[in-house]
């Protein structure tokens, strides 16, 4: 048993296309964008192992178990980083949204929450699930206070849960649940919103008086 696969998730500030290896030059240039692979505390493929990174994510979804995607900004048609449907579990049916990264320059756009929000609508709205996970390092700070600032809520640390290159990663879960999802909703919805006001904003010449 499988759930069925989106395709492309077309949002307001984002679109979330179907992972390929037409993807892997642009995925490239956006992990350079900051050298996010020296992040010890969470992984993001380097540029030369950015064709095994996509080969490894394929062959998960190939296997029932991941939902790739690469995320592309809706204004300038850049690629900007990867995100996933993974650890799926059809029979409830459950996933959790991971392996997420994003470039440097995308962060604190708005980019972020409106992929997220395609992704969460599309998993209570169209899959049926009753939650959504989310996990991370403990020690990722920047990644608990964005997955918080979504709605989710901590259900609990699993301590020494994944051994990590030097030392054993204590992991934190997050989840929402169905009955959670409006008012989820209404949150990225404005925050979305604020962001699109804001570019207005920059791209509107001043009037002369």
């Amino acid at each position: 048993m499988a759930l069925p696969l989106p395709g492309t998730l077309t949002g307001r500030l984002v679109t979330l296309e179907p992972l390929s290896h037409e993807h892997h030059d642009g995925l490239v240039a956006a992990a350079r964008d900051g050298e996010l692979w020296n992040l010890w505390y969470t992984h993001v493929p380097t540029p030369e192992g950015m064709d095994a990174e996509i080969d490894r994510r394929l062959g998960l979804q190939e296997a029932g178990s991941m939902i790739p995607f690469t995320t592309l900004r809706n204004d300038t048609g850049e690629i900007i980083g990867m995100t996933t449907f993974m650890n799926i579990d059809a029979r409830v049916p459950r996933v959790e949204i991971g392996s997420t990264w994003n470039a440097v320059s995308a962060q604190g756009s708005g980019t972020n929450p409106d992929a997220k929000l395609l992704m969460l609508g599309h998993a209570f709205e169209t899959w049926g699930c009753p939650a959504v996970e989310f996990r991370t390092d403990f020690h990722n700070q920047q990644s608990r206070a964005a997955i918080a600032r979504l709605g989710a809520r901590q259900d609990g640390i699993l301590r020494a849960h994944m051994r990590m290159p030097g030392y054993l990663r204590d992991t934190v879960v997050f989840s929402i649940t169905e009955s959670e999802w409006a008012g989820v909703r209404v949150g990225l919805e404005r925050r979305i919103l604020r962001h699109l006001e804001r570019r207005l904003a920059q791209t509107t010449p001043e009037t002369a008086e």
